[in-house]
């Protein structure tokens, strides 16, 4: 029998194609740039699957999602436009996320896709109720290498949490801040609808569900960026 790896933690990608030009055919893709963060990380497995519509996304999930470890993140990267991701709806793919999110220890999701944080309020409905504990993106256009940098200075900011940390609001808060801390809140990360350049701090929206009875799924956007800067000289 093979032996099973013996990781604690792990980064599921979800990804579907670019086409950022005409020869693009499935060339470019965030998961280079997620293996360094598990390599520099360590004890960090990362795995990776395709999807191009609601169907295939469950089942590139299923996948994935083949043992539990103590900490597991899913990244979804795909391109995005109001309140879809790769055409399929926000509030299905944080569903189905949700939904394998106990029997997995899935305690964050990252959205690596344009515009999907405008809709934080859906955000905050689907965190109840399930193990995520945080979740992430923009409200604008991204940048495609920028933004995958940012994400991945994210995903390993937060890979550091134990269960534990998830009970203090104020070390989520501090975890997201310092993570994003090397970056300009002022940078243009991307446009709005009407092409309007959008910096940073207005486009990637927080959204966290800390641990604990009564506590509810919110928006720490503010707080997030109010840390930040005081990390920043």
């Amino acid at each position: 029998m093979k032996k099973q790896h013996s990781s604690n933690r792990a980064i599921l990608i979800l990804e579907s194609p670019w086409e950022l030009d005409c020869n693009d055919s499935n060339r470019t893709s965030v998961t280079p740039f997620v293996e360094g963060i598990g390599k520099l990380a360590g004890d960090t497995e990362v795995y990776h699957a395709n999807f191009y519509d609601k169907s295939s996304f469950i089942k590139a999930l299923n996948c994935l999602c083949k043992r539990k470890f103590k900490n597991t993140t899913v990244y979804i990267a795909a391109h995005g436009y109001k309140k879809k991701i790769g055409n399929i709806s926000i509030s299905d793919l944080i569903w189905e996320v949700g939904l394998k999110s106990n029997e997995c220890n899935i305690t964050g999701l990252m959205l690596g896709s344009c515009f999907v944080g405008e809709n934080s309020s859906t955000m905050e409905v689907f965190l109840e109720g399930n193990n995520l504990k945080w979740c992430v993106g923009y409200s604008s256009t991204s940048k495609w290498l920028e933004g995958t940098l940012i994400d991945c200075a994210i995903l390993s900011g937060m890979s550091e949490l134990d269960e534990s940390d998830y009970s203090d609001k104020n070390e989520i808060i501090h975890h997201f801040a310092n993570s994003i801390a090397a970056f300009s809140n002022s940078f243009h990360i991307g446009e709005d609808y009407n092409g309007n350049a959008v910096p940073l701090e207005d486009s990637l929206q927080f959204v966290m569900q800390p641990n604990g009875q009564g506590k509810r799924a919110r928006s720490v956007s503010a707080e997030v960026f109010a840390v930040m800067k005081s990390l920043q000289i």
